[in-house]
């Protein structure tokens, strides 16, 4: 069999990604971004009215001026996009690619946040401990069919088990056909002719129907205690378990608890690994809800659920198996190492290992709310106040212009300032 990778498609030149980038730039604008405009627009015509009427009222073209002077447009359309996009440059300098306006906005107003647990909460690089072979087969061999088995695959797990092959100098040339990739179950393919399978305990034993014996069962109930497990089964018949090591991150406590202070109601962790796995990853971080052995359809159902509530929810992963859920979300970060499509459909891609990022972003993201709301107040009521002074006699025209684009052009230097972290 042939295979070919193909690096890029015919329209992924980066001209062509400029012209696309372009025009989606407006419907991934904030919706304060967009209400800033739409209310500097409509608000043009008011000071029209407004220097009409007071011409007519008082006949004076020094009052009708004073409307006209000043007015709310510029600084609008120009202060709050410069606060978003100095937000998306803060955040690209600490490597978080923010695909839009719209989703820090998200992403401020979010209460509810769901994690996958392979590469996020626990380690991207897990590792095989042991191999527990069985019915005389040898750990090496069945260590090389399972790295022969994973090694089309970009997952983190998948990435374990050939990297212990690789350091026990085991060659993994291909032995089978054609591989065929369950979402969220496992690799079915054939070897001599019989069929070869590694995957979930879901998959192996209640999809696949392979025999597992009393004393197999014993022993393997005992190593869920401590590690993560995948199944090998060849012809039927379950011949090893491998044992793989997911420890949880340094941060991930701290992750957590950051969070909740930031305003997460709800932080909660699906994932397909074992109950047992995902009960003392859960308990160990204090989540407020888990769920382990789920399916990508599942994530999505959980995350439809939680925003029928009224919730705004987001989801956090790294794998094929998140995507669907990633889409689905109000905001979807792809962590560092994701797969591609992961990070494709996500709204925000992490570009570092660790999870420090994802805190600095939810900052990021509630400052650029703060500041917003405040430049708000600050156009409507400083300009307010000038059209006032000018109608009145109090300042001159020629004054109130002055400080009119004085007072833009100071919110707009006071937007390109970097947001607090602290």
């Amino acid at each position: 069999m042939l295979h070919i990778k193909t690096e890029k498609l015919y329209n992924e030149s980066r001209i062509n990604n400029i012209i696309k980038m372009i025009g989606e730039s407006e419907k991934n604008k904030s919706m304060a971004q967009k209400k800033a405009e739409s209310m500097a627009d409509s608000l043009v015509k008011y000071s029209f009215l407004g220097a009409g009427l007071s011409y007519a009222l008082t006949g004076s073209v020094q009052k009708a001026k004073a409307f006209l002077m000043v007015d709310y447009s510029c600084a609008l359309k120009l202060t709050i996009p410069i606060a978003v996009m100095k937000a998306m440059s803060q955040s690209g300098q600490m490597d978080v690619l923010v695909k839009g306006g719209k989703y820090l906005e998200n992403l401020a107003q979010a209460d509810t946040i769901v994690f996958d647990k392979t590469g996020t909460l626990t380690k991207s690089t897990p590792t095989v401990e042991k191999v527990i072979a069985f019915d005389g087969h040898s750990e090496d061999e069945c260590l090389r069919i399972a790295a022969c088995l994973e090694e089309h695959f970009p997952h983190s797990i998948a990435n374990a088990v050939v990297d212990a092959a690789v350091r026990r100098d085991l060659r993994h040339e291909e032995m089978h056909s054609e591989t065929e990739y369950i979402v969220a179950h496992g690799i079915s393919s054939k070897i001599d002719g019989k069929t070869a399978l590694i995957g979930s305990a879901h998959f192996i034993f209640d999809d696949e129907n392979v025999h597992l014996p009393l004393a197999k069962e014993a022993l393997i109930e005992e190593l869920k205690e401590n590690y993560s497990l995948l199944y090998l089964a060849y012809d039927g018949e379950l011949i090893a378990v491998l044992c793989i090591s997911d420890p949880i991150r340094e941060d991930a406590k701290e992750t957590v608890d950051a969070l909740r202070a930031l305003g997460f109601t709800n932080i909660a962790m699906l994932t397909g690994d074992a109950e047992n796995s995902a009960r003392f990853v859960a308990n160990e971080l204090g989540l407020d809800y888990y769920r382990s052995q789920v399916l990508p359809e599942d994530k999505a159902e959980y995350i439809h659920a939680q925003k029928a509530m009224g919730r705004k929810v987001v989801m956090i992963g790294d794998g094929i198996n998140d995507s669907v859920a990633l889409s689905g979300a109000d905001v979807g970060i792809a962590m560092h190492k994701g797969a591609d499509i992961a990070r494709e459909i996500a709204d925000i891609a992490i570009g570092s290992d660790d999870l420090a990022s994802i805190v600095n972003v939810v900052k990021i993201a509630k400052e650029l709310d703060k500041r917003i709301k405040k430049d708000y107040n600050q156009i409507i009521g400083f300009n307010t106040l000038l059209i006032a002074l000018g109608y009145f006699g109090v300042i001159s025209n020629t004054t109130s212009s002055f400080l009119h684009n004085s007072s833009t052009v100071a919110i707009g230097m006071e937007n390109m300032r970097n947001y607090a972290l602290a």
